[in-house]
């Protein structure tokens, strides 16, 4: 983490400077190492195109992830994402679809919603009826838009289980680790985040809950696992989202990692903690999947 920060820290928020830090933000995506065995293919499901992350191990028929890549709605591919979600894919032996839904500002609010549904239904209509919702950072908070979503959807195969890593929850902006972690987290800046939030929403309601998920009716969800880093911003957002939904009856659990920051799953092979998370989250992706 240390060597992390020092690659990263002299660039804090610039990752998220935009569109035009698209190729530097695939490129960080390299640091991460490709997971021995998994497979990839590019496809289009439910008229969504992306790529299919595939364990070596057979999989179950009807058992698939849906995998929302982060990148503030503003950068990020799914092509990119596979050294990340094949940590999940091989840890967890289920086969992932990895959507490239459309990025803001070219796309605004609601694109990544209908892209996300529309990839969800996809895997449905291929009979994969037991799906686990997996998403990072802004991903993150898509894949709990997704899930409260579906849940309210009538006829729609609801999804057995939420994992999501460091959620961007908020797009107002109000959580009080803003300030309180403003200094500890080297890679992002409320106003790399404000600025980005301005360019997918373009003036939409901040506080809408398929925006952001904190502020949604989160009564009834399927089990959701919450991992955050403690030195990040967004840790508020990851908080205020498990108790919302622990105080409706839905079962959440929250991992808070000490003194690590945002996505630091990216870190498996280097960092034990990114390998001991990855282990917590897809153990509990299987469990509620058999």
């Amino acid at each position: 983490m240390m060597a992390m920060r020092e690659r990263l820290e002299p660039n804090k928020g610039r990752l998220l400077r935009g569109p035009d830090a698209r190729a530097d933000f695939d490129a960080v995506k390299l640091f991460t190492p490709f997971y021995p065995g998994v497979t990839y293919a590019a496809d289009t499901v439910g008229g969504v195109a992306g790529w299919w992350c595939r364990p070596a191990s057979p999989t179950v028929p009807d058992q698939a992830l849906l995998f929302l890549h982060g990148g503030a709605y503003v950068l990020g591919t799914a092509e990119a994402f596979r050294t990340l979600v094949s940590q999940v894919v091989g840890r967890a032996g289920i086969e992932c679809f990895v959507p490239d839904y459309r990025l803001a500002p070219e796309n605004p609010f609601p694109a990544a919603v209908e892209d996300a549904l529309a990839a969800y239904h996809g895997l449905a209509a291929l009979g994969k009826h037991r799906i686990g919702i997996v998403g990072d950072s802004a991903g993150g908070g898509l894949s709990l838009v997704l899930t409260a979503s579906l849940v309210a959807q009538a006829g729609a195969v609801v999804p057995r289980v939420a994992v999501v890593y460091s959620p961007w929850t908020d797009l107002a902006l109000t959580s009080e680790s803003m300030h309180t972690q403003a200094e500890a987290d080297f890679l992002l800046t409320k106003a790399a985040l404000a600025t980005n939030a301005a360019l997918y929403l373009q003036g939409h309601d901040a506080y809408d809950p398929q925006a952001s998920p904190v502020y949604g009716d989160l009564a009834g969800l399927p089990p959701v696992q919450v991992h955050v880093g403690q030195a990040e911003v967004l840790l508020d957002d990851a908080r205020r989202y498990v108790a919302r939904a622990q105080a409706t009856g839905t079962t959440a659990e929250l991992h808070v990692w000490e003194s690590l920051t945002h996505v630091f799953i990216g870190s498996a092979g280097t960092l034990v903690a990114a390998s001991e998370a990855l282990d917590l989250s897809t153990d509990f992706l299987c469990r509620h999947l058999a």
